[in-house]
This record gives structure tokens, C-alpha cells and sequence, in this order.
């Protein structure tokens, strides 16, 4: 049996799913994604990647502005999907489409539910620290990430990872989970498992989220920054403008008696700063005119003086 598959997605992170869907030979009548959006310094408006490959590969594309209309609903009913199949699309779906396919819709997550619901589940399981994630995939209803779970994959979180490379390994492994997830279902295997109390949520990560609070922990500072790279970025202030902090380490060192933010030393393996409790060392650094690049290349041609503080 082949399923008839309308497919949901917008971002990189869902590419692989969509590329596992063609490659497997299953029969996509559908892609359904989010309008293009006005990118870089020109606003140009920009087409979303997964558009980008399912044009690519002669698909068909819808990108519907509202998506809680009885035309929207009626045209997904045309196309007679057995299935629709989600993966950060970004959109919460009615009641209305859900029960459009016979055999409902399935949504790759990228966290361990019922841990981290929501839009940044990958950006927000670094920051706070977590040592685990994965990919869970759930039937959809009509909550935020409440449907029934039914696959899940663990990858750990090491204590250097960034968001970004976390993003990609997720996004390889949850076309995988997809993909047993399918093959489950075809054979009538899946089992449903209810997601049990304990939810927590992953809200939208927000542009002035990067900022560092100096009288925060050490490792809360490392964690922001790993789980902000690449974007937003975490940033500080420093000589009366932004700096972003690309890399830290938490190493151990004295800051008694001074305020956090405090830059302790500058040397080519990095500036040392005071946080609330403990110290990390900044190893890769950006000035809003200049270049990303470590702090030994950065004081060749620029000071930084110890005793100063970060704000």
C-alpha cells in the first residue's frame, strides 16, 4: 500500500522528512508551507527551504495565508490524502482539517514530550542546561503538542553543543524516527501512548533573549550562549557597544569581591569575566563591525582592558 501523503513543513529542520517521504516512493499529492517572508537588508521576499525543495522536485505547493477557512479545509479534502504529516510547520491546525485524512496526522517533534512543547524546543533544552533530547512522534490534535505520542529516539546534549548543531542532528534523526514511524503504521503496529503530567514548554525564542545577565551563574551563561548560537546570538555590552559572545567555557577562578561582568584577564586563550557565581572564559567573540572571530585574532588589533566591566 502506498499513502497518499499531504505534507506540512517550512523550515530547514523539516527538509529531511519531506527528502525521506520522495525517497521511500510514498505519494505526496501535497506540500503545504508558509508564505514567503521579506529576508537580508534588501527585504526581498524569500521562499521558505521547503518550498525551495518540493519545487525542486515537482511537487505541488500550496502556502495559504489563513488555514481556518471552509475553502482551505474543502481544498485538502480534494486531494484525498490517507495521511498528513507535519514537521514545523508552524501552524496550529483545526479540529476541521485534522479529521480530513482517515488515518489522522502524524507530527515529528523535536524534543521528548511532553517535555518542551511548543516552538523552540531545540534552542530551549540547552539553555536550561538539559544533558538529553531526541525526537517524538505524536498524533496531532488540536492542543499545542498534546496528542498522543508514538515513536521516540534520545540523543544526548554535550556540554559544548550549540543550538545549531543540535538543530541538525535532530533534523537528520527525526526523518529516521519518520520513517520507522510509517513503516509501524503500514503494519498496523503503532501503539498510542497518552502523554503522561509533567509538561513543560519551549515558547518562541525572542530577539533581545540574547542578552547576558553577568550576575547569572557561569554555566546559566555558557548555556545561553550555546543555546542562542546561531541566532539570536548572545550579546553584551562592552565600551558603549554591542559585542557578541560566540563561545565560553566555564573554567574555575577567583572573582572575590568584584562585580559580575567584571573582565578579569585578557590573553590570547580568552577573556575572563566574573558572573554571579563562578567564571567563564570567552574564547570567540563579534563587534557590530566586525567580523566573527576568536578573541586571540580580536586583540591583535583592539583592547580590551582588564578591569572593565561587561554590561
Amino acid at each position: 500500500m502506498v499513502l497518499r501523503i499531504i505534507f506540512m513543513g517550512t523550515p530547514e529542520f523539516a527538509v529531511p522528512c519531506l527528502d525521506m517521504l520522495v525517497k521511500e516512493g510514498y505519494d505526496v499529492a501535497a506540500v503545504i508551507t508558509q508564505p514567503d517572508k521579506p529576508k537580508g537588508r534588501g527585504n526581498r521576499l524569500a521562499a521558505p527551504p521547503v518550498k525551495e525543495y518540493a519545487l525542486e522536485h515537482g511537487l505541488e505547493v500550496l502556502q495559504p495565508v489563513k488555514v481556518r477557512t471552509k475553502e482551505y479545509a474543502l481544498q485538502l479534502r480534494s486531494y484525498k490524502p490517507d495521511l498528513f504529516v507535519t514537521c514545523a510547520y508552524g501552524r496550529i491546525l483545526t479540529g476541521e482539517v485534522l479529521g480530513i485524512p482517515p488515518m489522522g496526522c502524524i507530527n515529528v517533534h523535536a524534543s521528548l514530550l511532553p517535555l518542551y512543547r511548543g516552538a523552540a524546543p531545540i534552542q530551549w533544552a540547552i539553555i536550561n542546561g538539559e544533558k538529553e533530547t531526541g525526537i517524538t512522534t505524536m498524533y496531532t490534535d488540536e492542543g499545542l503538542d498534546t496528542g498522543d505520542m508514538l515513536l521516540k529516539k534520545a540523543i544526548a546534549i554535550t556540554d559544548d553543543m550549540t543550538a545549531g548543531e543540535l538543530h541538525d542532528k535532530l533534523s537528520v534523526m527525526g526523518a529516521e524516527v519518520l520513517k520507522e514511524t510509517l513503516e509501524k503504521l503500514k503494519e498496523g503496529k503503532l501503539e498510542r501512548i497518552p502523554q503522561p503530567e509533567g509538561a513543560t514548554y519551549a515558547p518562541i525564542i525572542e530577539k533581545d533573549m540574547g542578552r547576558i545577565n553577568w550576575s547569572k551563574p557561569a554555566l546559566h551563561i555558557h548555556n545561553l550562549v550555546r543555546g542562542t548560537d546561531p541566532w539570536p546570538g548572545a550579546f553584551t555590552t562592552y565600551a558603549n557597544g554591542r559585542m557578541r559572545i560566540w563561545k565560553t567555557q566555564v573554567v574555575d577562578g577567583s572573582k572575590e569581591g568584584l562585580e559580575p561582568g567584571t573582565i578579569l584577564k585578557v590573553s590570547k586563550e580568552g577573556i575572563f569575566a566574573a558572573c554571579g557565581s563562578g567564571v567563564v572564559k570567552i574564547t570567540e567573540i563579534q563587534t557590530d563591525s566586525g567580523k566573527r572571530m576568536s578573541v586571540q585574532s580580536y586583540i591583535m588589533g583592539h583592547k580590551i582592558i582588564e578591569g572593565e566591566k561587561f554590561e
